[in-house]
């Protein structure tokens, strides 16, 4: 038989409670606290002040873990990692701001353009790492990946369940949606998504095609207007001109000469 709190020593009774209050920096720290706070000459509330506060860091930290845990985010993409002299002066001003999320409560998308080893990706998954540490839920996708997802999902008839788990977002890069060129079905569930969190969540987009390219991603001249319009109706946009970084880095460990640059998309 379970012994209640009435048979068990105060202490013991208490570790009890506190469990059951599923307060674990409580029950981990409160005799350590309570010594500290006899020999300072703590009144009660500064002593639980403390407590409260270590209960609270320890739930964020947790909470963090968690949403990093579940973005699909390369844990090696963040902003300690991004050389942000490499980008234009502009770009290098907007970062600090993208960082706080304000984008992200106003429903507002991020598109990031460029060519090739620019860099489009590493930076946005380095913001996506501190909207994590403010809390926010964030998911790293390639838009392929997606794609696939969700018509698998419209093949089983369980595509508005699927939306409403992406829903819970705050919110979800897409990553390299140029690369998305295939048939009307995949343009059509691509479509769906994007036009079911405008206004609603934020996306963020990499791509190295321009708007005028992108109708060799929704095929349909009227769907890639549409698509664009409720894209560009609430965004940020990103043009990154800076040199390629993948080539430079190459140049650098082979010790060669600079390549031709690329031409830009037109």
């Amino acid at each position: 038989m379970k012994p209640s709190s009435n048979d068990l020593r105060p202490k013991d009774s208490l570790t009890l409670y506190l469990r059951g209050l599923k307060l674990p920096a409580f029950v981990s720290h409160h005799e350590e606290v309570a010594t500290m706070a006899e020999k300072n000459g703590w009144t009660f509330g500064q002593y639980l002040h403390h407590l409260c506060e270590l209960e609270h860091g320890e739930r964020r930290d947790r909470k963090v873990e968690r949403l990093e845990r579940q973005s699909g985010l390369p844990r090696e993409k963040t902003m300690g990692t991004l050389d942000l002299n490499r980008f234009p002066a502009a770009v290098r001003r907007q970062v600090p701001a993208l960082c706080e999320g304000g984008f992200a409560s106003r429903a507002e998308n991020v598109l990031v353009f460029g060519l090739p080893g620019r860099g489009k990706t590493h930076l946005c998954c380095a913001v996506a790492f501190e909207l994590i540490r403010r809390g926010l839920a964030v998911l790293f996708i390639a838009t392929y990946q997606l794609v696939q997802r969700l018509l698998i999902a419209k093949r089983e008839l369980r595509l508005e369940k699927e939306l409403k788990a992406l829903d819970r977002y705050d919110v979800v890069i897409l990553d390299d949606i140029g690369y998305v060129q295939q048939e009307r079905g995949e343009m059509e569930v691509l479509f769906t998504f994007l036009a079911e969190r405008y206004e609603r969540r934020s996306v963020m987009i990499t791509s190295n095609l321009v708007f005028s390219q992108w109708d060799k991603i929704f095929k349909d001249p009227m769907t890639t207007a549409a698509a664009i319009d409720r894209l560009v109706h609430h965004s940020i946009i990103i043009e990154l001109s800076n040199k390629s970084i993948r080539e430079e880095e190459a140049q650098k460990r082979n010790g060669s000469k600079p390549a031709l640059e690329e031409a830009p998309a037109k």
